[in-house]
């Protein structure tokens, strides 16, 4: 790449409804102690070229998948595939030039500028002992202008707002070129303006060919942005497909635990999910009417 690179990605050559997923779990079981698994025989294929949300209540199980597919938790039972190769056994350096990952709530290494932790997800790229390159730079300036971030370059991180912070640390994902995005909560702690910026940021990158993959809390904005949403009980995938498809009254009752009313925006055609009531406990994982199709620090391993 030069540094006239117009793009601050690779686009994925997996182009949706391309024949077979990148990243795959199957019968996926993860936890951190042996004798208490947190995720139960989990599959499913995530789609390329597409942003998919995985939703559920606190301690459903989200989290611990998207750390799974990151290969940050090794499965108990089952694996993890990415492009047909079990992940276990691809170099790091080679996995993080292909999944970017976010956790919650990154911290930044004190006094460090936007433009220098971004720089950090060159890593990967880089040869041992040697430093920056030009080519390098493009991508950075280029990353931090994807996410409407290049303004804040020279700013430290600790003089930024929670939104400012997060597009920056997206830049830094970015700045790996990988083809798979995964993040978790992303929007955590955030306002609902800066939720709506990140959550564009993330949009614009799906319509620029990355796969992302992330976990959010409020299901009308999960439901607005995801091409395929994920819920999750107790360690369980209860239902997938389009958020039309998936987010039913059932669905939020049974895994959530939330009597609402689903209605649909008259500008997007999407559901909106209206709370009225808690319905406790909630209920156990049962089998979803939807089909599955995936049945028929900083951030990431060598990034820093």
């Amino acid at each position: 790449m030069t540094a006239t690179a117009p793009a601050p990605v690779t686009l994925s050559p997996d182009a949706p409804g391309a024949a077979a997923p990148a990243l795959r779990a199957e019968n996926l079981t993860l936890g951190y102690t042996k004798d208490r698994p947190v995720v139960h025989g989990v599959d499913v294929a995530v789609r390329p070229g597409a942003l998919t949300v995985l939703v559920g209540a606190n301690a459903s199980g989200k989290s611990t998948l998207l750390r799974g597919l990151a290969r940050l938790l090794p499965a108990h039972e089952g694996h993890v595939t990415l492009d047909g190769d079990p992940i276990e056994r691809i170099p790091a350096r080679q996995l993080a030039r292909t999944i970017g990952v976010l956790p919650q709530n990154p911290i930044a290494p004190e006094g460090i500028t936007a433009g220098e932790l971004v720089a950090r997800g060159r890593y990967p790229h880089q040869p041992v002992f040697r430093g920056r390159s030009s080519d390098d730079d493009a991508v950075v300036a280029a990353s931090l202008a994807a996410t409407d971030a290049a303004s804040l370059a020279e700013r430290r991180m600790d003089e930024l707002s929670g939104g400012q912070r997060q597009r920056v640390w997206i830049a830094m994902a970015l700045a790996q070129q990988p083809r798979i995005l995964l993040l978790d909560e992303p929007t955590s702690a955030l306002d609902v303006a800066h939720q709506v910026e990140v959550l564009d940021v993330l949009r614009a990158e799906v319509d620029r060919g990355t796969t992302v993959v992330v976990v959010l809390h409020d299901l009308t904005l999960a439901a607005r942005y995801a091409d395929e949403l994920v819920v999750l009980c107790d360690g369980r995938i209860v239902a997938q497909g389009t958020a039309g498809e998936v987010l039913t009254e059932a669905t939020v009752r049974d895994a959530f635990g939330i009597d609402a009313r689903i209605l649909t925006d008259p500008d997007t055609g999407r559901p909106v999910v209206l709370p009225r009531a808690l319905v406790s406990p909630v209920a156990s994982p049962v089998a979803s009417t939807v089909p599955n199709p995936a049945k028929t620090p900083v951030v990431f391993q060598a990034t820093v």
